[in-house]
């Protein structure tokens, strides 16, 4: 049965009521109790985005929250295991508890930690981001991240050939075209629904540039709160769609003439008084803060190596390198320059409270993506770089045409190294020789084996 999106309750989570375990976080049981779950996913994400899970019932949800759950790591693929290893444990971080029933009645998930043998496990992205989070909190900064999630509604013909879900999607200029918007409105509404009964705070839902292509946006939130969402989120938008009959897809560049799918962060530094970004005095005029423009040089100053983490596949670079599309413009910046409300530069300035990260796409993992960025800000803050006047010049640094370009770049780039590496080290090297072997495997076969390989795997 395929819930529509009048269906859903508001299903507020327990906060003060959930009893604690010793470490003071929410207790599972309590947590599931209250929400009628018989079945947990508990989840974590490898190093390429997959999310992973083992659905445990609810008859063990205590030895879920004490002992975890195992998983064979080097089965679960991109977490630097190799078979003879010790399993990953799981172990669920309640906070993130997340009811689910829209997908199956009483289905909720969990995002977890594994570690290996009592201890985190390094080459876990949300056991990175949590560690480099701590780096921004020993300055007295806390992160708050909102992300626009991009993807394509598609489906096959008979011989195999990829096209749009929507067949009468076919105007050349499609964004925020209503029509569209209303032959998708089940399948739109659904998601929106979900998000609000989970108090996300959905606020848009539309057409993007390419026939067949949407993003839905939610409130920001501290940083691991929405990579943890943007995870759950693709799992929704993944799962729901195939409920009718579609293929989601977040690849970065799905169709060669339309524009391709990206995942803009945009970021902000808080201190215990308030926001350290905005400063209505600003000589530069885009309201911002000496901190804030510190953080933006720190981005710019490391874009190239960032460019292989928040852009991390092939495909990718088809999105960055494409030159024009059947709409008229790209999206995709090809240089590391920031502005003011001006879409074309990597770093755009909307207002004076946050910054918006546009060289990512919908392949990146929002864990590393936050993880290096947040790294890359903090090492401009520390060292008092200036990112200069508003705007390009002809001599703005050109970002990785390739991702080979984006590996060579990153490795040589300590701060983005180091971020990779903040749980512990060799992470960097390994994810690293992933790229280079995927390049090297994908960069000249035909685009019907690429399309194969990435369009469900994000």
């Amino acid at each position: 049965m395929t819930l529509e999106a009048t269906d859903l309750p508001v299903m507020r989570l327990p906060s003060t009521d959930a009893p604690a375990d010793a470490a003071g976080s929410a207790d599972l049981a309590a947590l599931a109790r209250a929400t009628d779950t018989r079945f947990i996913l508990a989840v974590f994400t490898n190093l390429a985005g997959k999310p992973c899970a083992k659905l445990v019932p609810v008859e063990a949800v205590d030895e879920l929250q004490s002992d975890g759950v195992g998983f064979a790591g080097y089965a679960a693929g991109a977490m630097g295991q190799v078979p003879r290893d010790p399993d990953l444990v799981a172990i669920p971080d309640p906070t993130s508890f997340t009811p689910i029933p829209f997908v199956r009645p009483g289905l909720a998930l969990v995002h977890c930690d594994p570690h290996v043998e009592g201890k985190p496990w390094p080459y876990a992205p949300r056991v990175i981001l949590k560690e480099v989070l701590g780096k921004a909190a020993e300055r007295g900064l806390s992160v708050k991240v909102g992300a626009e999630i991009e993807y394509f509604l598609v489906q096959r013909d008979e011989d195999g050939t990829l096209r749009t879900a929507d067949v009468l999607d076919t105007s050349r200029q499609p964004c925020y075209d209503a029509r569209d918007v209303t032959r998708m409105y089940e399948h739109l509404t659904s998601i929106s629904a979900a998000m609000n009964s989970l108090g996300w705070g959905n606020y848009a839902n539309d057409h993007e540039d390419g026939n067949g292509q949407f993003e839905q946006n939610f409130q920001y939130a501290d940083a691991m709160t929405t990579a943890d969402r943007v995870v759950t989120l693709r799992y929704l938008i993944s799962v729901l769609a195939e409920q009718r009959g579609m293929t989601a897809t977040f690849m970065p560049k799905p169709f060669a003439d339309r524009t391709g799918s990206g995942m803009h962060m945009h970021l902000s530094l808080w201190r215990e008084d308030g926001s350290a970004f905005p400063d209505a005095e600003d000589p530069r005029g885009l309201g911002l803060s000496e901190t804030a423009y510190a953080f933006i040089a720190g981005i710019l100053d490391h874009a190239c190596a960032l460019q292989g983490v928040i852009a991390p596949t092939v495909n990718s670079y088809k999105r960055t390198g494409a030159t024009a599309t059947s709409s008229g413009a790209t999206w995709s910046p090809r240089h590391a320059t920031y502005g003011g409300n001006d879409r074309t530069h990597y770093l755009r300035v909307p207002d004076g409270n946050r910054v918006e990260l546009r060289g990512g796409d919908g392949s990146a993992n929002p864990y590393l993506a936050a993880a290096a960025t947040v790294a890359a800000g903090l090492d401009g803050i520390d060292r008092k770089l200036d990112p200069g006047a508003p705007g390009g010049t002809p001599n703005s640094e050109a970002l990785p045409m390739t991702l080979l370009h984006a590996m060579d770049a990153l490795t040589a780039d300590p701060v983005v190294t180091g971020a990779l590496d903040a749980a512990g080290p060799g992470v960097a090297e390994y994810f690293a020789s992933l790229k280079r072997e995927e390049f090297f495997h994908w960069h000249n076969t035909v685009t019907s084996w690429e399309i194969d390989s990435y369009l469900t795997a994000f």
